[in-house]
């Protein structure tokens, strides 16, 4: 469908406010609106992953709790697919209906279903085919015990595969087009759900990983069940999931990809860099930790961190997310000085919430690692505090990044968001890994993160300023024009 084709008013007979006001109200009641359902919606996504680990870790041992870490490449690759088409969708229906162009937004809506299913279904089969020569590459030494109950986790998430990365993905699609509660309950039902079955099905029935495996399955149906009813029969919906409305489109396929690409590139890169830092820490850890299974401790130990640093980091996507429907509506329609002041706003309660995170980390690291490890042995509780410390130091400055990578994809330059993106995660984080790695050991593969945040900020920075110029000199056009 050309962009320059408009749509009779019979097409916008549906709850017309509930797009139409992201354009009007005011700009921090709207934040707060739309942001705090995504970032409880978020913090629940990473209370739904922490949960896991923790009755991993007090019920079986902190090797099982390692056993998570060397699969969560392969998941972060699974949920990838649900950020490439579902945020990719996400950013391009909130658009559409900034520019008052519904019907295209309903199929794109159409689109993003039907391209999670298939790519969910194929990597499904892919690696239930494939999967004992995936969990060899997962960076466990030779003899790892970790290895074990890696698989005997990641059989059982595979069989929900396609359920998780559609329910993720969809959820994105109903924050877009103004329903930012609806979308925090989907988040709240799966958790709610996770939080009840894990005690249950560690304690009550001992099943131990495939235990946990189970809930996270069940509570993902649940939520994709959710999901659908509201596409399929609630009236409030803006736009439908509906076959007649499905029209094929190539064109619209490649912008989904376009806009989701920038998040998907991240994620999936991530996945290579925990992918790395599980062999680093792997190598390295037996001769860093001085004993035998020093491997599967350090891996348990960055299990620990990156738990704790996706709590504080997932409020900060939720508030992205919260203002990406802002900023995407009111670039489409031109309203630029509220896409500043709707920038600006995010980044200040962004800039709070990672320097709350970064406080709490510093401070009480051993208490943190606890809730995960009560019996820890010697070397955990040595290792896994050192390890949050240090990888937290440019923490307070994520907010600022993240948004800031964010904006360039909502207002249309997918590009420059995938170079950002790229910056930190390959081109600096990667060479940081493996020369530290190779010069520091152990502590070399844990600095390197840091390193590369630093670098990054510096480079976001700059190009932020010079995007925020630009902004400011097309408002003051705009402001000449109106007083002409």
């Amino acid at each position: 469908m050309s962009d320059n084709k408009q749509e009779s008013p019979r097409q916008f007979h549906r709850n017309p406010d509930a797009a139409d006001k992201l354009g009007s109200e005011k700009i921090s009641s709207l934040l707060l609106r739309f942001s705090i359902p995504a970032i409880s919606g978020m913090i629940v996504n990473a209370l739904y992953n922490m949960v896991d680990r923790i009755f991993i870790g007090r019920a079986v041992d902190e090797v099982a709790l390692g056993g998570l870490s060397l699969v969560m490449p392969l998941m972060m690759i699974a949920m990838s697919f649900g950020v490439l088409f579902g945020g990719g969708a996400a950013n391009m229906i909130s658009m559409r209906l900034g520019q008052g162009k519904r019907e295209e937004a309903e199929n794109v809506l159409n689109h993003c279903f039907w391209l999670i299913l298939l790519f969910g279904i194929t990597t499904q089969v892919i690696q239930f085919l494939f999967l004992d020569q995936f969990l060899n590459l997962l960076g466990a030494q030779p003899g790892s015990v970790s290895i074990m109950y890696a698989k005997r986790y990641y059989r059982v998430i595979l069989i929900g595969h396609p359920l998780g990365i559609l329910s993720f993905g969809l959820s994105n699609t109903i924050r877009a087009q103004g329903f930012p509660t609806i979308s925090m309950v989907t988040q709240f039902l799966g958790a709610g759900l996770n939080f009840i079955l894990d005690p249950l099905f560690v304690y009550v029935f001992p099943w131990g990983p495939e235990g946990v495996a189970l809930a996270t399955i069940i509570s993902q149906a649940a939520t994709l069940t959710w999901v659908l009813a509201f596409y399929l029969f609630n009236k409030k919906a803006v736009i439908r999931m509906r076959i007649k409305s499905f029209k094929p489109s190539l064109s619209i396929i490649l912008k989904i990809a376009s806009f989701g690409s920038p998040q998907f590139i991240m994620q999936f890169i991530m996945s290579g860099v925990s992918l790395l830092n599980n062999t680093s820490m792997g190598w390295y850890g037996a001769e860093g930790l001085g004993v035998s299974n020093g491997g599967d401790i350090a891996l348990s130990a960055l299990n620990i961190a990156a738990s704790c640093m996706m709590l504080f980091m997932m409020p900060i996507m939720g508030l992205g997310q919260g203002a990406q429907p802002i900023i995407g509506y009111n670039y489409g329609a031109k309203k630029f000085d509220r896409v500043l002041q709707a920038y600006k706003t995010a980044v200040i309660a962004a800039i709070a919430i990672s320097t709350t995170g970064f406080l709490i980390i510093q401070l009480f690291p051993h208490f943190l690692v606890s809730i995960f490890a009560p019996r820890g042995s010697p070397e955990m509780l040595y290792f896994a505090p050192r390890v949050m410390r240090t990888q937290t130091i440019f923490l307070m400055f994520t907010g600022f990044q993240v948004l800031s990578s964010q904006f360039f994809v909502v207002t249309g330059r997918p590009k420059m968001s995938i170079f950002l993106s790229l910056l930190r995660q390959c081109l600096a984080l990667i060479p940081c890994i493996l020369i530290f790695g190779r010069i520091w050991g152990l502590y070399g593969v844990i600095a390197a993160a840091p390193t590369a945040d630093g670098f990054s900020l510096c480079i976001v920075s700059t190009m932020i300023f010079l995007e925020m110029r630009k902004l400011r000199a097309k408002i003051k056009e705009q402001n000449l024009l109106a007083g002409a």
